[in-house]
Formats: C-alpha cells, structure tokens, sequence
C-alpha cells in the first residue's frame, strides 16, 4: 500500500477507509517506507481525525512486526518441521519437498542389531539428495515385545538410526502403529476402545508416544509424527465382519466416530511434550464410498463435496496437517473419486480444504508398480511428480526405497527404479525454487 492514497484519503475526509488500508498493511506486517512515504507519514499523524487512528493501527503494525519475529527467531532454532499458517516451516523458511518411504529402517535393526545395511541406505539416500524419510516405528505387536520386554534395549537400537540419520543430515517422519488394530489384543480389549480416551489401549498408546518424543524431541533429523498407515482405510466398512480378527465381534470392527479419537488423543499426547512439530494422520485418499460407507453402509460413489467433507473429518484437530496417499496405478475414478478424471483435478479441492483450514497438505506415500511398459512407468511416476508440485502439495514421499520383499515396487540405487531417486531430487530442487511465499511473508 503507497501512503499517499491514506494521505489523499485523510484529507478528503476519509479516515475509516485510511484506518482499513493500514490494517491491511498491519497484517502484512511492518515495513520500511521510502522517504517520500515517511514524509507523508509524518503530515497525517499532524491531522486531528487520523493521529488517534493512526497512532492505534501504528501500535498493531509494531506488535504485528515483533511477534512474527520472535516467531521467526523460535522456528529457525527449533528443530524439525513446524506448521504456520497453512506452510511447513523447516529452519526458519517456507519448505516444500519430496522423500521416500524406508519402510523397514528400524525394523532390520530392531529385529537383528547387527545388521547395518539400512545405515548404508540412509546414506544412499542422503547422496541421492533425497531430505527426509518415512518408516515404520513398528509393524505390527510383534515388533513392539522388545519395547515392553526391555525399554532400554529397544532404544538403544532405534538410536542407531537417529544418530545415522542425524550424521546424514536426513530427515525422519516415524509412523509409530503402522498396523494399529493390534495393539488393543496387547491389553486385552477390543478394538473400539480406541475410540475411548480412558482405555487401556489409549493409556499404552500414550506411554509409547511420550517415551519416544522425551527421548528424541531434542534429534535434529525428528521432523514430524505420524500416527500410522492408512487408519482411515478401515472405518465403517460395510463389510467390516470380512476383517474381524478370529473370535472377533463387532467391537472389533472400526468406525469413523473411534478413529477420529483416537486420531486426537494421539495429537493431543503429543502437544503434551512437543508444542511445534507436525503432527501427521497417515491416512490414504478417501475411499470412493467412504461418505455413503458411513451414511449408508453402501458403495455408492461419493461426490466431490462428500469427499472433501470425509478427509476434513478423518484429520481431526489437533492434527495440523492434510494427510493422504496418491498411487497411479488404476484409474483415479476407481482409485480416489469418481468425480476426478485426473490427479490433478482430484488434488486441486483437497488442496482448497487445505488451505481454508490453514494446514500443509502430507502425502505420505505416492508412486506406482512396474507396468509392462518400464518408459510408461517412469512417464506415469514424472507426471504424478508433475501434478504435485502443478497442485502445491506441500510433502510427499514416494514408495518405497530398498524394500527387498516388492520386487516391482522397490526403488534402490542400482535397479531399473533408481531413475525414482533422480526424479524425486530434481523435483526437490523445483519446489525449492518454485514455492509459494505464505501470505504472511509477502
């Protein structure tokens, strides 16, 4: 805004229009003004009917101006991925960027703690100029009896990958249940007492979250929390007995109204010991029913506003972020919507929920298998890198780095999918360059 229209303004007997032009200036926060402005600066705080106004809105524009840079100051000494008014912030700066999924990270060395060969794959990773990683903290109950037989042990082992990942200077977004419908078996209830904050299930669900964040809160490479993989792919399934585990009963099965809170309770564990960090849901898009799943119990196709109310529900506050997965393989009327002909008419409402929520927009796992064609697959996987960043999606990692039992879907740095690696590093390099300065900076 030029002072001199709020100084033409003023003296036409404008005051209430001058005093909303500065305001508008206050929220863009405080900036040096050209002499000439100055000058003009100083005329008005002469005029009677302005100086009040003025003096007020001046006040704010300080207030503004300071607070965003303590903010600031705070963001770029705190580690780790921050969200701030719809943006991930990373050191200070807006961050837009692309990562990979290591599923198996921890679980080789949780399983056998000689064995070294995902260091090696951070460190590949790190050369190929990929930033971040996504793995699993823990698979299934199986991968959590060293947790609950010898704390002390299964730290240990996941220290080795923090400090790797720290000497990398590689990033790490831990999904803590990836396969979470198990964990309730551990305490002896059934599977909807996720959905009750004073369960048994809840309690271990928040033991498990604090010892993790007091431990590593402090790890440079800790960028965010994610609850675990595609929780919302199982709720209010309407043919949800198919799924039930032996001797199972209806408690067993999942619904929205107990995912969400369990969801919440999860962040709310976390903003107990992390005021700043991400806070990631893991769900998958939407199933294409999922509004007429609940509703209806039906498969009936859901419409793009049905979807667009599903995935604000799936992410409940005070998760900070938009969480879906994206994958090329099936046409996107089967696999996300049938409303969307293409990713990119399919990403551009979720990111206009996004952005009206003022979160970030994670998806957390994109990609697709070998086609018979290995010039269409590497076409296929260009575009979906293309389509995300042509949308302003914010994070996303590819499936999957180094992942020996998918043979057509494991990305290594000498397979016929290492072009992945150097497609997905190019693409970090773009969004550098190419990302969008949040409101709040212009």
């Amino acid at each position: 805004m030029n002072i001199l229209t709020v100084s033409i303004l003023t003296r036409h007997e404008h005051p209430g229009r001058a005093a909303r032009l500065l305001a508008a200036a206050a929220r863009k926060g405080l900036r040096a003004l050209p002499d000439h402005d100055q000058s003009i600066m100083r005329q008005l705080i002469t005029i009677p009917r302005v100086k009040p106004v003025l003096v007020c809105v001046l006040a704010a524009l300080l207030l503004t101006s300071l607070g965003g840079a303590v903010l600031s100051a705070q963001e770029s000494t705190s580690p780790g991925l921050s969200v701030r008014e719809g943006h991930f912030i990373l050191n200070g700066q807006p961050y837009r960027g692309v990562g990979a999924n290591y599923f198996d990270l921890f679980r080789r060395v949780l399983h056998k703690p000689d064995d070294t060969s995902s260091l090696a794959g951070l460190h590949q990773l790190a050369q190929a100029g990929i930033p971040f990683v996504r793995f699993a903290l823990a698979f299934d109950n199986r991968d959590w009896e060293l947790y609950f037989k010898d704390r002390a042990e299964f730290f240990r082992r996941l220290d080795i990958i923090v400090r790797a990942a720290e000497r990398e200077k590689v990033g790490f977004i831990p999904s803590f249940f990836w396969s979470f419908m198990g964990l309730p078996d551990r305490v002896g209830e059934t599977r909807d007492q996720w959905g009750n904050p004073d369960s048994k299930t809840s309690a271990q669900m928040r033991e498990i979250v604090a010892a993790f964040i007091e431990r590593y809160k402090d790890s440079s490479a800790l960028w965010g929390y994610e609850f675990g993989n595609e929780p919302n792919l199982i709720a209010d399934l309407p043919n949800a007995a198919q799924f039930r585990k032996k001797g199972g009963t209806e408690r067993d099965d999942m619904h929205a109204v107990q995912m969400t809170t369990m969801l919440a309770e999860f962040a709310r564990e976390i903003r107990r010991h992390d005021t700043h960090r991400a806070i990631f849901s893991g769900n998958s898009h939407p199933r294409a029913s999922s509004w007429h799943n609940t509703a209806e119990k039906s498969w009936k196709s859901d419409s793009r506003e049905q979807t667009m109310e599903i995935i604000q529900r799936d992410n409940p506050a005070p998760l900070d972020t938009v969480s879906i997965h994206l994958y090329a393989d099936h046409p996107v009327q089967k696999e996300c919507a049938a409303w969307a002909t293409n990713h990119v008419q399919y990403l551009a409402p979720v990111m206009e929920l996004a952005r009206g929520l003022k979160r970030p927009v994670w998806i957390g796992e994109f990609g697709l298998a070998d086609q018979k064609d290995p010039a269409e697959t590497r076409a296929m996987f260009g575009r979906l890198l293309t389509d995300m960043e042509q949308a302003g999606v914010d994070l996303a990692a590819f499936w999957v780095f180094d992942l020996g039992n998918q043979k057509t879907w494991t990305v290594t740095p000498d397979n016929g999918r290492a072009y992945m690696l150097k497609l997905a590093a190019e693409a970090n390099r773009r969004w550098a360059q190419s990302k969008r300065e949040p409101a709040y900076l212009n």
